[in-house]
């Protein structure tokens, strides 16, 4: 790599280390602030999140749309990173008193602030990274990375400090945000590059561009796998805590355990997102989408039938590692089979708000089987769930373009016609 491209390397990562601290340090803890500091019930908590999701649904597609329209201008993540900055005097001086004065009043300026700079924030975040990354020959995962450190090193401390009092933790979030701004003003975008002719386009995305998209019967069939397979791998998640401590005899043993095994699985994804774009370059990206869906439907079922706590605790990391093969699969999935025009509105619209269309449309009947059959009996279907998504996707999702068997010919499920 060159010293101008490692300067550049590592003020992009720089800048997603600390988008990332911020939000494990402040917005990690939102739920356990609702019910401590603003004194909200469970159901009002389950409210406000239920908002947020709606809130972001609407709102990512807007941003995958503007970051399309800009290309490689940063003006949205200037705008990102000043609301994020904002953070320590929105949450004390405006959202918890109007959380208590004004309930709903809260719900609403709270989901509208918290999807402009987070819950939709990161997405966009994620997706400029990954077009800077191909437009400079770099690899998104390797910037990526530094994202999951940034969450553990907030993670380890970010308690404690919540403890003192919530306000360190908003005002330490404001400050990494005038940071982060410093970093992006300072970051170069060469648009000249040897890439810019593959990750670039003269002409910008427009209305009609959205609507070829999702006409398209490739998007459909991309949408299908994640509300197959993403679906229940972070619906399952949730709630996964409470299945895990039922493996103690003592539940502060089971809550101690979770935590480290929490850490455990943040330094995995610091290591995976190293190696993990060389493998799925290697086998190519539908591969990789598929081994996450035979790696979910496994580990649920698994979890469903075992009875040790020692296997539970084995599991619980391999989330890390479904986690960077899957994010790393999607971007280069997208890259290779969608427009250039319509990138970051592919990613925010048919991954990252179909993820939350999961939260609203998944999440109470899991927890309805939750009660009614068991933690178990809900995992092994939603397992079953994953891998049968997953055979589909097989046949529906395109081919790509992979090192490994290059000179062999495409197997029948990869022959299906890509249009």
């Amino acid at each position: 790599m060159k010293s101008t491209s490692r300067t550049e390397y590592y003020k992009i990562s720089s800048f997603i280390f600390l988008y990332f601290f911020t939000w494990s340090a402040s917005i990690g803890l939102l739920a356990i602030w609702l019910g401590q500091k603003t004194n909200l019930s469970g159901s009002v908590i389950g409210t406000v999140f239920a908002v947020n999701g709606v809130f972001s649904v609407i709102l990512k597609p807007i941003y995958g749309y503007i970051l399309d329209k800009l290309g490689m201008s940063k003006y949205l993540l200037y705008f990102v990173v000043a609301m994020s900055a904002l953070m320590a005097p929105f949450f004390i001086y405006v959202y918890q008193p109007l959380l208590i004065s004004s309930t709903w009043v809260g719900i609403i300026v709270g989901a509208l602030y918290l999807s402009v700079a987070w819950y939709a924030g990161v997405a966009a975040c994620e997706s400029y990274s990954d077009r800077y990354s191909r437009l400079n020959g770099m690899e998104f995962g390797q910037i990526r990375m530094w994202g999951s450190l940034g969450w553990a090193v907030a993670s380890s401390f970010s308690g404690l400090l919540f403890n003192l009092s919530p306000a360190y933790n908003f005002i330490m979030g404001s400050v990494a945000s005038v940071i982060m701004l410093i970093v992006l003003l300072s970051l170069k975008v060469n648009t000249q590059s040897a890439h810019a002719s593959e990750v670039l386009t003269k002409e910008k995305i427009a209305p009609a561009d959205v609507y070829a998209l999702l006409r398209s019967r490739k998007f459909w069939a991309f949408c299908l796998y994640v509300a197959g397979v993403a679906w229940m791998m972070f619906i399952a998640e949730q709630q996964f805590s409470r299945y895990f401590v039922t493996f103690f005899a003592d539940i502060h043993q089971g809550n101690a355990v979770f935590g480290y095994l929490g850490t455990v699985q943040s330094g995995m994804e610091f290591v995976m997102y190293m190696v993990i774009p060389l493998f799925v370059n290697f086998i190519g990206a539908k591969r990789g989408l598929l081994i996450v869906g035979m790696l979910v439907g496994a580990r649920l079922i698994i979890s469903g039938i075992c009875d040790s706590h020692l296997l539970i605790s084995v599991l619980k990391p391999l989330y890390g590692l479904e986690i960077c093969l899957l994010l790393v699969s999607v971007f280069k999935y997208i890259a290779e089979h969608f427009d250039k025009r319509v990138n970051a509105t592919m990613y925010l619209l048919g991954y990252q708000a179909m993820l939350y269309v999961g939260n609203v449309v998944v999440s109470s009947p899991a927890g309805y089987l939750y009660d009614r059959i068991g933690f178990e009996q809900t995992y092994i279907i939603m397992g079953a769930t994953a891998l049968t998504f997953t055979l589909i996707s097989a046949f529906t999702l395109s081919a790509c373009q992979s090192k490994w068997r290059s000179a062999g010919a495409l197997t029948v499920a990869e022959q299906q016609p890509s249009r």
